[in-house]
């Protein structure tokens, strides 16, 4: 394999198919995760896993909470990006699917990973990704992406013209307002059965209450707090045993820290939710 030229990061987006003609099977015990779930990426997939119930096929290796490379990527993975790469030039970031019997890295792409977690394995009958709903699941990840995370980055960004910022806030009100909304008449955001949606929206409120409301002001966090279904429906979550044992809150403070350059504000003081302490231990997610 010839060497990549140094502006030349590669992905890795193949996909698990549902015969030995895709190249990658569906073959249970061949494929790893490696998660650090103190991103929201890792703590979605690990999530899934969980409520898909795959620890036996489909094991999982932890990662640090805070990359431990100079480039900002995990020495953990940089043998298996080497091996599918040749003098890969990037950092080794997780989520990453890899297979065990070449060493190679099959997908970097968390939505990939995540639909095919869903589809392609034995997953006891549950299914998140329902026939019919992935128009109504991608627009929830559209506003959770959109209307929450970026509007909440742009909402406290330091620096940022306050009339910007309080366009981003008001960006933001509404897309938890609609969310709210969504919870009025059903347990779940896409009605009686819990999906895909539900995990993105989890982690989405986690990392608005844990991660972005350290740089807003304490007006605005109130402000937030201001949608009782939405809140509510994430504590009943935080205690569902799939969610639970994967948030970890101090690698989540750790990480958060170690990347963020932006200036804590008021809004640091007012938590919005008492999320469960996790009480597995560093290796509540684990593998063989």
């Amino acid at each position: 394999m010839s060497a990549i030229s140094p502006k030349a990061v590669p992905s890795f987006r193949s996909r698990i198919g549902r015969d030995a003609r895709s190249g990658y099977p569906a073959v249970p015990h061949r494929y790893r995760l490696h998660l650090s779930p103190s991103g929201p990426s890792c703590l979605r997939i690990a999530i899934t896993h969980g409520l898909l119930g795959l620890d036996e096929a489909l094991p999982v290796t932890p990662l640090p909470a805070v990359p431990d490379a100079p480039d900002g990527g995990h020495l953990a993975l940089r043998p298996l990006y080497q091996a599918s790469a040749h003098l890969y030039p990037g950092p080794a970031t997780a989520p990453v699917l890899s297979d065990d019997w070449t060493g190679r890295i099959v997908s970097t792409h968390a939505p990939d990973i995540l639909e095919d977690l869903g589809r392609r394995f034995d997953t006891r009958g549950l299914r998140l990704h329902p026939d019919g709903a992935d128009r109504r699941i991608e627009a929830v990840g559209r506003l959770c992406e959109q209307g929450v995370s970026a509007a909440a980055q742009r909402a406290g960004r330091s620096g940022t013209d306050p009339a910007v910022r309080e366009t981003a806030l008001a960006v933001l009100l509404r897309s938890l307002g609609a969310l709210d909304r969504r919870l009025a008449f059903a347990p779940y955001v896409l009605g009686d059965e819990l999906t895909s949606a539900d995990v993105q929206l989890w982690v989405t409120l986690v990392q608005l209450d844990t991660v972005h409301r350290w740089h807003l002001d304490a007006e605005a966090v109130y402000r937030l707090t201001d949608h009782p279904r939405l809140w509510s429906y994430a504590r009943r979550l935080a205690a569902h045993p799939a969610f639970a044992p994967h948030l970890d809150l101090d690698a989540v403070a750790r990480r958060h820290h170690a990347q963020c350059r932006g200036e804590e504000a008021a809004g640091a003081a007012v938590r919005i939710v008492d999320w469960p302490e996790r009480v597995t231990g560093p290796a509540a997610v684990t593998g063989p």
